[in-house]
């Protein structure tokens, strides 16, 4: 049997349709701001999650994780999926420039112009033990076609890699790299679509080479960049309190997280605590409301 990384090696081959640019105009607000809308979705014949998930600019994890108990690689032909494309904004201390949320895997370009809008990818991040940092950092490079400089700590687990991979299509960062004021940490794009949405890098953020490419016709240099990890997120949007709540690595306690985010927003008094610890329980990445 073909292993998980061969078979989506063939449908990153096989996915030939333009990744959609997700953009929208939007107010932010003290309680939270909700963009994009949550859809269904009929699977045809001979289509996967991780080809949906591209299609629709989700990430791996983010389509798994909303439909539990499907087959990601065999899924049942007309059967009925939901599509995560529906965001509570990170709360970060910029309100431009770009915001990236670890625990969902997903970028957020916010508009320097008085439009205020948003633009969202899906990305991939550090794995295990190399995780992407979070904090305020800079864009200090803008880098069309980049080597990649091997470091020396890959080169010690993969001896056979040369020092410098040249642009090409076997370079891992792809046809565009935003390098950031912590210069170890780079967001590029990649010649492994698969991996955008899991945890797969050394630390850097990948795109998919259609993101990274508007991206960087996006970003001036001097962009500010804020990290964060917010696997609980927290919204009012037509009088009723939403709760995204994403998995997390760390082990934290969701729940009580989730108080303290609706607390921090004077909501505690408006949710049903139930619905806050099913949410926290199941950790879909979906919009719940959780108001009483």
């Amino acid at each position: 049997m073909p292993s998980r990384a061969m078979f989506l090696a063939l449908l990153a081959v096989l996915i030939s349709r333009p990744i959609p640019t997700i953009s929208f105009a939007t107010e932010h607000r003290p309680e939270g701001t909700i963009i994009g809308r949550q859809r269904a979705y009929l699977i045809g014949t001979d289509e996967s999650l991780p080809e949906i998930a591209r299609q629709h600019g989700i990430g791996f994890d983010a389509i798994t994780a909303a439909n539990p108990g499907v087959d990601p690689f065999l899924p049942d032909p007309g059967s009925r999926i939901l599509l995560p494309t529906e965001w509570i904004l990170p709360d970060a201390p910029i309100r431009d420039g770009i915001v990236v949320n670890i625990a969902e895997m997903r970028l957020f370009v916010h508009s320097h112009d008085r439009s205020q809008a948003v633009t969202t990818f899906p990305i991939g991040i550090g794995d295990q033990g190399k995780e992407t940092p979070v904090g305020t950092f800079t864009v200090i490079e803008k880098i069309r076609n980049p080597a990649w400089y091997v470091p020396e700590s890959i080169r010690k687990e993969r001896p056979d890699l040369p020092a410098v991979v040249p642009p090409g299509p076997e370079n891992p960062m792809g046809s565009h790299a935003l390098r950031l004021s912590n210069r170890t940490v780079l967001i590029h794009g990649t010649n492994r679509p698969w991996g955008i949405g899991s945890r797969v890098s050394h630390g850097c953020i990948r795109l998919h080479q259609e993101d990274i490419a508007l991206l960087f016709e996006m970003i001036p240099r001097g962009t500010r960049v804020s990290i964060v990890n917010q696997p609980v997120k927290a919204a009012v949007s037509g009088g009723r309190v939403y709760l995204q709540v994403h998995d997390s690595e760390d082990g934290r306690d969701l729940y009580g997280e989730a108080l303290k985010v609706l607390e921090a927003k004077n909501l505690t008094k408006r949710v049903d605590r139930w619905k806050i610890l099913e949410a926290s329980r199941e950790r879909k990445g979906l919009l719940v409301d959780i108001s009483n």
